[in-house]
This record gives C-alpha cells, structure tokens and sequence, in this order.
C-alpha cells in the first residue's frame, strides 16, 4: 500500500484545476490549508501553475488586489462565503472583469451555494470541489485535518464530515482494491460503512467476492466515543511528548523554545521516517531517548574525527563529498532533539509530572479512588492549570462510571470558583458527551422506583477487566525493549481501540468475543470476506493471501500519537503492514479545548 500515490494524485488533481484558467491568477487560501498545502504542493509548485500571488484569507480584509482571475481555496463555511462575498462585492466597480473561482474542500455544500446567492455574488463565480481528504504524513500515517470532526459530530450532531470519510475509503479502494474485512466500532463508524456501500459504483458482494486487485485485507473503523480514556492520559512516548508540549501540524513541528532566547536548535522540523534519527526514537518510552541519543553523538564523533587520519587529498575529498554533508546534517538534527528533549524535560519538572502520573495510574488501576479525589481537590485550591486539572477529573469520571454526586458537585463548585463560572457550559458540554457524570448511591429509605437514574455510559471497569488493559503488576512490562502495548504509558494501560485490533486479528472468529464486544458504546458490525489465516506448527499464522497481513485503521473523532505507537509496536511484533488513517491527530489538551466554550487564555 504505497500511500505517497495519494499526494501524487492530489498534485496532479491541483495543477489540472489551476490550468483550467490560463494566465497569471491569485490563490487565497483558507488558514487551516497553510501548512496542508505544504506538504502536498508548496509555493514553488503553485507559481509554475501560473499562480502570481498568494494572500492568507483574513476577516479584516475587506479587499484584495491582484490580478483579473482569483481562486478561493477554502472549507466549506458559512462564515467564510460571506467573506468572500464581501470580496466581490467591494471590488465590482474597481474590478467589473475579475473571474472569481472558489474551490470548496473537500467538496461543495448546498448551504454554501445559498449564501453566495444571497449575498448577490452566486452569477460571479464559479465553484468546484477539490478532493483533498486523506493526506499523507507519513509511510503509515493519513489524515483528513479536521480537528473540529470530534465537537461536530460527538457533541452537535452534525453528520456533514461522515461523508467525507466514507468518501476518503471508497477513494483508497478505488486504488487499492476492495478491502473484504470491515470490523465498525461505534454507532459512527457503522454509520460510515453504509454509506460507504451507497457511494461504491458497485455492490460490495459482487466486488469484494471476486477478490481482484486486492491490497488491504483489513479495515478498522473505530469511534473516538468507544474510548476517551486514551487521549486524557499523559503521554510517555517521544513523538506523543513533542506533540503534547510543541505541538505538531500536519507533521511539522517548530522547535522553538519559548523560555530561551537564543534558540540556536529551534526552528520548524518535518517529522518523518526520512529523518533517520528522529525514526529510531519516535516510539520510544522517553526515559530511554536520551540514551540512543548520547550513543549516536559518540558514533557521529567517531565519524568526524576520520578527518585527522586522511592520508591523500583523494581521501579528503572524498570525506568532503560523500560524509560531511551528512554528517553536518545529522549533527543539527541531533541538536535540534538533544533541545527538544531538555525541554519535555524542564516543563514536566515544573508540573510536578510524577504526582499526576502517580494519580493518573491509581484512577485507571481503581484503587485509592478517595486519595486521588483529596489530590484533584488541592490542585484546585492552587489553582493548578485548569486543562490538566479537567482531564484528571474527566478520568476519574470515566475510569469510575461516573462520580458519586456528592463529589461531583463538590468538584464542579470547586472547579468554577477557582478557574471561572465562564466555564461551565463546557462543564455542561463535557456531561453531554458522557465524559463527566454524576450518579447516586441507593440509600435505605428511598423507594428505589424513585431514585434518580443516571446512564453510566463508560464501560470501563468491565472491559479493562476482561481484556487485561490494566497489566498486572507481575507482567513485568518492559519499557526499554517493549514486550507490550502497554509501554506507551509506562505500562499502566494499553489503549482500547489497539487492544481491539490487536485480538480481533488474532481470532479466525468473532464469536468468543461476543461477551466483550458488547460491552463497546454503540456496539460493533462486522463484514469478513477474507478466509482466516491458517495455523502452522508452531503457532504461526499462514496468510491465506499478502493482504491478509496488510490493515487499515480509520479513528473517527482523532487518534494520539500514543495509539500510533502501539499499533506500530503490533505490527512489527506480529508481522502486520499497519497504516492509520484519522480525521485528526489529537492531544489531551486539544482533545478537551475542542468541546470548550471558551479558549485559554
């Protein structure tokens, strides 16, 4: 499954729409596609296909200058549409002739249409879709970027992006073939395999029954809703830290330290499997970065100080020509994450990173439920950073089925008081998704027909006991050489939704999961058309063809890096090619800031 053919497409898609109008053209582009585009075609791209200049769409423009022909290259907002129709209509009586083109991505909605043709601009321009939905980020990582698809979906309601990922799988079998196994894990994602069913030209049973052209023999689709344990708990592994402390965008990070002035190693940096070193650390448990990281300076020392033992100018050009390129080269790299690390370093030790660790893996194992409440509560009396705060007290709801209702409204009451009442619709935001609930214990004089009935929605004690997420102590699992999936947090958890994968694949039946698989939110649909692999001597497992050991794993609502690292940890333990597509890649503090009223200050 070579993944780079979608962004040759993607380019290919582009240069066509930008020559459908010849001569020279301005590109406005929507904010959120900056650094998107980047990665697909990049400004250099765009200037050979006649663009001439480049402006950031912003609402305090009220025009723009430029040339006679201008392409919008924009989300499908309402907002946005009527900033553009302002555009064009400050600009009819200076620019009578201008062409007006918008590219909706990643395709055109009626409402859209509708305000244009309200706002009187609808006859002065020209729409089109532009297909840009999964991007490649990597050799195993696709994204849609949408980051609003968790609130919009989970919290609204609003099924608009649904099509959208369905959409994005029928395009990746209309590459790759028809995938024969659909495991859906969620109402969402079930929602998504039938329309992925209406979009195909042809009926699933004829395509996937004649077995052609096939190179996925797997695809998961899972909701985030099955599991929001995962993205509230502390990352341990590199890339999920440098994601959780700088932040990554499209797969590039700025290293810039903003406690430094100097910043000699900062600057953007494109996280990849083509950065040789960043590709050894990336899924490694952060205690041990800096160890492979002081082994490879001594190794590029080696290599430098060859320089004093050349003997011939032949031998000396030939270092110039061939090493020291590369060696200057992965030397700045080595500095760059030499920084980085000191920094991950200083934040979590200003924290006091190991106290909420400590908390976080007591709420997750169950035990010392009333220490870890005290812990919340003094956290509150010093006004503790108020995202770290939520996310442990979103644990605690999860991880208990719920807080008792005493303690739930002690903690709201506290929580107001001491980051603001400006908080509490994303209090009540956060109770809608079922990630904070209240419940009551029975008590001896009340009938029990009146009592007041909470849904606990978190199935979380009964799963974690069933498929052994919490490890038991004498597991021994080891975060140096990992022998578990659980080492992305320091083994005191394994993620639900790989822990799913992972037992899925390993069955040539769902029925002794059925117990289990009931217990998943909005429960689970199967569609198997690909004959199990087959059991050698020796407990082997034989393909019955290569695309049995090839699997595609779709998160509706975001993934964390966190997740990433223990499918890969899969595949490499079991032989599987693992690729992972998402319609975001999330972070605690982004996953809570996304059903927020109000933005940090």
């Amino acid at each position: 499954m070579d993944v780079h053919l979608l962004k040759q497409l993607q380019r290919d898609q582009l240069a066509h729409m930008l020559e459908s109008e010849p001569g020279k053209k301005d590109f406005v582009i929507d904010p959120c596609f900056t650094k998107l585009l980047d990665r697909i075609a990049g400004a250099a791209f765009l200037k050979d296909h006649g663009v001439d200049k480049i402006y950031k769409l912003d609402a305090s423009q009220k025009s723009l200058a430029g040339t006679d022909i201008r392409f919008y290259f924009v989300r499908p907002a309402i907002p946005t549409m009527k900033l553009i129709a302002n555009h064009i209509n400050a600009e009819k009586s200076s620019h009578g002739l201008r062409k007006y083109k918008i590219i909706m991505v990643p395709r055109k909605l009626h409402v859209c249409e509708k305000i244009l043709e309200s706002e009187g601009v609808y006859g002065s321009i020209s729409i089109e879709d532009f297909n840009l939905e999964l991007v490649t980020l990597d050799n195993d990582i696709l994204s849609l970027e949408l980051p609003d698809f968790l609130r919009n979906f989970y919290l609204d309601g609003d099924q608009t992006w649904l099509h959208t990922v369905a959409s994005s799988i029928v395009h990746l079998e209309n590459l790759y073939g028809n995938i024969p196994n659909v495991y859906c894990l969620g109402k969402g994602a079930q929602m998504t395999f039938d329309l992925i069913n209406l979009l195909s030209e042809k009926p699933r049973e004829e395509t996937v029954e004649k077995g052609d052209n096939q190179n996925i023999g797997h695809l998961f689709i899972i909701d985030r809703d099955i599991d929001f344990v995962t993205p509230l708990c502390a990352p341990v592994t590199y890339e999920a830290l440098l994601d959780e402390i700088y932040g990554i965008e499209c797969g590039i990070i700025d290293l810039t330290n903003p406690d430094s002035t100097s910043n000699a190693h900062g600057g953007k940096l494109l996280l990849t499997a083509e950065n040789e070193i960043f590709q050894m650390i990336r899924n490694r448990h952060f205690s041990y970065v800096f160890a492979y990281i002081s082994d490879k300076a001594k190794e590029l020392k080696l290599v430098h100080d060859k320089k004093d033992d050349l003997k011939s100018v032949k031998d000396m050009r030939h270092f110039v020509s061939n090493d020291l390129r590369s060696l200057k080269q992965q030397q700045k790299l080595l500095a760059q994450h030499i920084g980085a690390c000191e920094y991950i370093m200083s934040t979590k030790s200003k924290g006091s990173f190991e106290e909420f660790t400590h908390v976080e893996h007591c709420l997750l194992q169950g035990s010392d439920t009333r220490e870890c409440i005290n812990f919340i509560e003094e956290c509150l009396f010093k006004q503790t950073n108020w995202l770290t705060v939520l996310r442990l007290i979103c644990l605690l709801s999860l991880t208990e089925d719920g807080i008792q209702s005493k303690d739930y409204k002690s903690l709201r009451t506290k929580f107001l008081h001491s980051h603001g009442f400006d908080l509490m619709p994303s209090w009540f935001n956060l109770k809608k998704l079922g990630i904070l609930t209240e419940y009551e214990l029975p008590q001896a004089n009340k009938p029990l027909g009146k009592m007041a009935s909470i849904t606990r929605r978190s199935q979380f004690k009964s799963l974690s006991k069933r498929l052994n997420l919490v490890p038991k102590v004498s597991d021994n699992v080891d975060l140096r050489i990992p022998n578990d999936m659980s080492y992305v947090f320091s083994g005191a958890y394994t993620p639900l939704a790989c822990k799913l994968v992972d037992l899925i694949l390993s069955r040539e039946s769902l029925i002794s999961l059925d117990d289990v698989l009931r217990l998943i939110p909005g429960g689970v649909k199967c569609d198997m058309r690909l004959k199990p692999a087959s059991k050698a001597r020796g407990g082997y497992s034989i393909p019955s063809t290569p695309a049995a050991k090839v699997v595609l794993v779709y998160f509706l609502g975001g993934c964390t890096f966190s997740e990433i690292a223990a499918l890969r940890y899969l595949a490499r333990r079991e032989g599987y090619k693992i690729t992972i597509a998402t319609t975001a890649i999330i972070t605690g503090n982004s996953f809570v800031e996304s059903v927020m009223e109000r933005k940090p200050i």
